[in-house]
Parts: C-alpha cells; sequence; structure tokens
C-alpha cells in the first residue's frame, strides 16, 4: 500500500487533478478524469477501473466506507487541505468525504459485447455532457450493453456526464470513435460473426411507431444531435427508422428522453418475450 501525502498548498500536483475539471484536452493527455460520491466510486472499484489516488479530506474523521477504500484499493492515498479539496468537489459549498482519480479506458469497440441479445446506442455529435450522462444512465437501466458517441462531441468524461451517469458510466462500456466509418465497420464485422444487428433511428416521421418496431432483434439505436439530429452519414447508415408517438404541444423530445422513451420499449418487449 502507498504511503499517505500529504497536500496543504496548491502544487502542481493540485494544478493537475484541479485541471481535470475543466480542461478537456489535459484529461484525455493525462488518461484520468475525477470522480466523488458513494455510488460512483464504489462502482468505479467494483468494475476494476484503474483508481490511481483517493483523495480525501485530511481534517476530518472518515466515515468507514472511506476507511475501507482506503486501506483495501491500490491507490496512492492523498490527505488534502478541506479547502482545496473543496476546490475539486461540485461547488456546492460542501467539502466531499473523497475524490477517485481515475484512469480512462481505451477507446475499443470490442469492449462492448455484442451477442444475439445485443442492445446498443450510438449518440451523434452530442453537445451536453449531461445529456451523454443521462443516455448512460438509462442504457444501463434498460439493459443496454453500451454506448458509442460518435464525431466532434461533449466529453464521456467531463464532470457533469459523470455526474449525470450516477454511476453508470463504471458499468456500462462506453466507447468514442471518430466518425460513422468506425462503427460501420464494426457492425460489418458482427455481422459476418452471425449477430445480424440493425441499425435504429429515431425520427418523428419514422417508418413506424416505436411499439410496432420489433426490438428483441440485436439492435443498434441511432440517436442524433440535439438540435441537427442525425448526420446524413448516419441517416444512409440506419436500416430502419422508428416514431415515439407524443401528444400535447411538444413538437420533439430531449434526446436523452427520447433514448430513454425507445429503450424502456426495447426493454419492456424483451422482458415480455421471455416470459
Amino acid at each position: 500500500m502507498p504511503a499517505l501525502q500529504r497536500i496543504t498548498a496548491r502544487n502542481a500536483r493540485f494544478q493537475q487533478w484541479e485541471s481535470l475539471l475543466g480542461n478537456r484536452n489535459k484529461r484525455a493527455r493525462a488518461g484520468e478524469f475525477l470522480v466523488q460520491g458513494v455510488r460512483p466510486i464504489s462502482l468505479a472499484v467494483e468494475y476494476g477501473w484503474p483508481v490511481r489516488a483517493l483523495i480525501h479530506d485530511g481534517g476530518r474523521t472518515l466515515s468507514r466506507w472511506a476507511q475501507d477504500l482506503l486501506r483495501t484499493v491500490d491507490a496512492e492515498r492523498i490527505a488534502m487541505a478541506p479547502e482545496l479539496l473543496a476546490d475539486l468537489g461540485e461547488k456546492d459549498g460542501s467539502v466531499p468525504e473523497l475524490v477517485a482519480v481515475v484512469g480512462t479506458p481505451p477507446d475499443d469497440l470490442g469492449r462492448i459485447r455484442a451477442d444475439h441479445d445485443f442492445l446498443g446506442v450510438m449518440f451523434d455529435r452530442p453537445t451536453s455532457p449531461g445529456n451523454v450522462g443521462s443516455i448512460i444512465r438509462s442504457a444501463d437501466a434498460f439493459g443496454a450493453h453500451g454506448l458509442i458517441v460518435s464525431g466532434h462531441a461533449a466529453d464521456v468524461y467531463d464532470p457533469k456526464s459523470v455526474r449525470a451517469s450516477t454511476g453508470s458510466l463504471f458499468a456500462l462500456p462506453t466507447v468514442r470513435v471518430p466518425s460513422p466509418g468506425h462503427v460501420r465497420a464494426w457492425v460489418e464485422e458482427r455481422r459476418a460473426a452471425g449477430q445480424p444487428i440493425v441499425l435504429v433511428a429515431t425520427d418523428e416521421k419514422g417508418d413506424c411507431d416505436v411499439f410496432d418496431f420489433d426490438f428483441t432483434q440485436p439492435v443498434l439505436l441511432l440517436i442524433g444531435n440535439e438540435t441537427s439530429g442525425l448526420s446524413n452519414a448516419w441517416r444512409e447508415l440506419r436500416d430502419h427508422t422508428v416514431s415515439i408517438p407524443m401528444t400535447g404541444s411538444a413538437s420533439s423530445l430531449n434526446a436523452a428522453n427520447a433514448a430513454t422513451a425507445v429503450l424502456y420499449e426495447a426493454h419492456r418487449q424483451r422482458v415480455t418475450a421471455k416470459r
């Protein structure tokens, strides 16, 4: 177990960690990001993510949960001055008990299991990290096997995304790809291996209502950018388009809400089919 270190001033290490909160490029170069909260940190440990450091408030008595983590997780242990630790927190006025520095996994589509029951989500060029985290949470809740974030997009490891996922980020493989071509090649490879994945987009002018589509087959659900929808490249790749029936004066749903509605229907069909 690494020896306990103390940080009481805004030294270079503190500044490096602080930069992970707001600087995407520094998160990418360091290959790490910050996590706080009992559930997210516990799930990061449970699912075997590399915890590089555990930073705790050096001026308080820690809970049994925090003490157990500091004793059992093979990571640097940092006792930090509370006013500094507050700067690594969520700016709500309270000092977090513990902040974890966690390493990012490779952006490898092989991390996503794609068997006969595959259900996945592709989010095209999202602009809101909160929406990314919300879709991760819904995909995890409704039995999806992974999320793909395509193109120039909000960062999966942005603090807002991590927070919105409420820990599901660590349970659901989430992979960033630069373009649709990478996903097309992966889908074709899976199809050649016997998994006939179909690409299903959502649109107000779909081929059918979401209730009438068979989601018990292997499906990759395509969710478009919050403002402009799916790019032309994704529209050309899709196999089917479904619509979410709506009433009232709303003309559309938020991207995360739309994804949640379709994922729930897919989950409902799959549960029903197994009864």
